[in-house]
């Protein structure tokens, strides 16, 4: 499937695009080589192969989900202007 010129000036008008005869020109030749390019990738055969995520079939080392700090809530709330319940209080800002 090629495009010609008159497929180019349907797709500048749908795009409200101001093209020049030049640019016509050379858009075509450009999306017939991306369109000849998108065909020579179909052709390959690709059966039994499995689609992947990613190029590298590799994993993301984690690290173990272990406590590093001490629970400090309470230091904190002491030094807080207001608490309750363990909740830190603040002045309403949404009326």
């Amino acid at each position: 499937m090629a495009l010609t010129l008159e497929d180019i000036n349907k797709i500048a008008h749908l795009a409200r695009l101001g093209l020049s005869d030049d640019e016509k020109n050379r858009y075509t030749e450009s999306l017939n080589n991306i369109l000849g390019l998108i065909d020579e990738l179909q052709a390959v055969n690709t059966t039994g192969i499995e689609p992947l995520a990613h190029a590298l079939e590799v994993t993301q080392p984690l690290r173990t989900d272990v406590v590093s700090e001490q629970n400090q809530r309470e230091a904190y709330q002491q030094i807080a202007p207001a608490t309750q319940d363990g909740l830190y209080l603040v002045p309403k800002v949404i009326e």
